[in-house]
């Protein structure tokens, strides 16, 4: 039989009283705005929760930009591609954005200047690919580029209604031109005429893709509305100086640049062969040659190995004057040529 346990009177309750649990206070709405991830000196101190930052979402590198990069002439993970990978995870930003950044910027805040030179650091690479091949590699134009890219965060201003990247672009592409002009040739280019090399080959790319080919001074010049010549002087400017001192081949089979080109000066073979073949003939000729007459011509012509003299010299050596050497040397010139002629006729 179930026996029912009652409570005796002025027993104290096992169960415990409820408290009464005070409620977190209700969480203020925080504001999603860059503003707030960097707040300025005079921010007031009562805000109960930091301001986050959450970014407009951006991929990491766009189809054009991933085409580009494939087109890249370098060998595995090349440093140019490294960079781009690094620039590509930063977010762009909204035109409401740059505003705000740029209203912080010139208020001093460092934060917001960072921010802004990261988030259009590929503006940069975008503008030095035009300039590629002028005669600096692609990182240097881009590294003058980035100097540009900090002036133009540093005077922009938004209330011009102008947006930041047509007002950084110019002042990249400043940058750029003068770091062409000024360290990519052993002569400095003035600015205008990098600018013009470099449409110049933009123009010359074009028309080789309708042609197929690579297009003719002619071409170009119909094209740019210059005479050919014009452009085959813009052609010779766009030359990339090289370096004698330049390695070339591999690590285990390199040599210096100046040891494998051509010197256009130096004799071959063959002409020192002819050479030496002629002066011994020379010499026999001259042997059959009165010894004064000679003794003259080869003091004159260095037939001895010497240096060719002058009229005067000659007549200084021999007691005679200049006009008297003249007659002798082509009396004794006509002799060698009968003399030669009289061989040659020997031979046949």
């Amino acid at each position: 039989m179930a026996v029912r346990k009652t409570k005796a009177k002025g027993a104290k309750s096992r169960v415990p009283a409820a408290r009464k649990v005070a409620r977190p206070p209700e969480a203020k709405p925080v504001r999603r705005s860059i503003a707030a991830s960097n707040p300025s000196p005079n921010a007031v101190a009562s805000e109960t929760a930091p301001a986050v930052v959450i970014p407009p979402a951006a991929p990491t590198l766009t189809p054009t930009e991933a085409a580009e990069l494939a087109r890249l002439p370098y060998d595995g993970d090349s440093a140019i591609k490294i960079y781009l990978r690094e620039i590509g995870e930063v977010p762009l930003l909204t035109a409401e954005q740059e505003i705000e950044l740029a209203e912080r910027i010139q208020r001093g805040d460092k934060a917001a200047r960072e921010l802004m030179i990261k988030a259009n650091l590929r503006l940069v690479v975008k503008i030095a690919r035009d300039y590629d091949w002028l005669g600096l590699p692609l990182l240097d134009l881009i590294n003058e580029g980035n100097i540009g890219l900090m002036k133009a965060v540093e005077r922009f201003d938004p209330s011009r209604g102008n947006k930041f990247s047509t007002y950084g672009a110019w002042w990249i592409k400043q940058s750029i031109k003068r770091a062409l002009g000024n360290q990519s040739k052993l002569i400095r280019l003035p600015v205008h005429l990098v600018d013009k090399i470099s449409h110049m080959r933009r123009v010359a790319m074009k028309l080789q893709e309708v042609f197929g080919r690579e297009a003719t001074d002619e071409e170009l010049a119909e094209e740019l509305g210059l005479t050919a010549g014009r452009v085959a002087q813009m052609r010779t400017a766009a030359i990339r100086p090289a370096s004698l001192d330049a390695p070339v081949g591999t690590e285990g089979d390199s040599h210096l640049f100046g040891d494998i080109i051509e010197d256009e000066h130096a004799e071959t073979p063959y002409e020192q062969l002819e050479e030496k073949s002629v002066n011994g003939m020379l010499r026999d000729l001259v042997k059959a040659l009165p010894p004064r007459e000679a003794s003259i011509l080869t003091f004159r012509f260095g037939l001895d190995g010497g240096n060719e003299r002058t009229l005067e010299e000659v007549g200084q050596k021999f007691g005679v004057t200049r006009e008297r050497v003249r007659q002798i040397q082509m009396l004794t010139l006509r002799k060698l040529r009968r003399l030669i002629e009289r061989r040659e006729a020997q031979t046949v």
